[in-house]
């Protein structure tokens, strides 16, 4: 099974990064390696551990961005009742819509493939090697983005230009946001960087990226509830809550951070780490 200690640690991870661009899956595959626990990855109380600390992370997420969807579901709401009238002068309801748009390829080949590509890749020495190859594609995104990372335009203004992109614009993201189907490669690295390749700034394609992970994540724990739920007792329920606390704590800690981060930075430090510690974790784990 799982103590506490474990389960806040990966707990923690966990929350935090999911929305780091640094591939939560990942971490939670090749840390536990690293440390040497003896946990079995693949049995069904690890599963039912990833599921509550991603709702758990997905809820810290909503509860960020509450305004915004109170926002955006209005919006879009407004455009449906007005049947289908042009969302063009309605920044939120089309900022919605885009969500949605972006939403569709990753959720589409989830629920398709994403078990079995799991299954198929999630051993830690292949892991290692995604998680180098997601350093690479985050400096691939800068070195071929068109805007630099720049906290000079107004805020207010977020949302607008964001709400600009193009339907296909907001497909490409999506399409890019598949590439996490493979543990290793980070949800967050992929949209941030697709939306980099689309002409967002960095504090805009955070944003975006923030506010597609919202219900794609809880999605993915929402279709897993009923065994959440009807499993619960069979399963070590109080680190299970543990684990679950210290996610929110590091999503909410990491969503904070983050969203200043982008107003002036860019994503080569996190494509830095991936690369030094992808690498070092193939290295142990060759030489085992």
């Amino acid at each position: 099974m799982i103590t506490y200690i474990q389960a806040i640690i990966l707990g923690a991870i966990q929350g935090a990064t999911e929305l780091f661009p640094v591939s939560s899956l990942g971490h939670s595959i090749i840390v536990p390696q690293l440390l040497d626990w003896k946990l079995d990855q693949n049995a069904d109380f690890f599963l039912i551990f990833l599921v509550a600390t991603h709702l758990a992370t997905s809820l810290v997420l909503l509860g960020f961005y509450w305004k915004d969807w109170l926002k955006i579901i209005s919006g879009m709401a407004r455009s449906i009742f007005a049947r289908g009238s042009s969302t063009s002068n309605d920044p939120y309801a089309r900022l919605g819509w885009l969500i949605v748009v972006a939403t569709i390829p990753a959720g589409l080949l989830g629920l398709v493939f994403e078990h079995k590509l799991k299954m198929l890749f999630a051993s830690p020495l292949i892991v290692a090697g995604f998680l180098v190859l997601n350093g690479l594609m985050l400096f691939a995104a800068e070195s071929l983005s068109r805007k630099s990372a720049s906290g000079d335009a107004p805020a207010d203004h977020s949302d607008a230009e964001i709400s600009g992109l193009s339907w296909m614009n907001a497909l490409k993201i999506g399409c890019a946001q598949t590439l996490a189907l493979l543990p290793g490669f980070s949800r967050t690295g992929a949209t941030l960087g697709g939306g980099l390749l689309v002409g967002l700034d960095h504090r805009n394609a955070a944003r975006l990226s923030f506010l597609m992970a919202t219900p794609i994540i809880m999605a993915a724990a929402v279709l897993k509830l009923p065994q959440l739920f009807t499993e619960w007792g069979s399963f070590p329920t109080g680190q299970i809550i543990a684990g679950s606390l210290a996610a929110a704590i590091g999503a909410y800690l990491s969503v904070a951070f983050l969203t200043r981060y982008f107003e002036t930075r860019t994503l080569k430090t996190f494509a830095s780490y991936c690369l030094v510690i992808g690498s070092v974790a193939l290295v142990i784990f060759l030489t085992r």
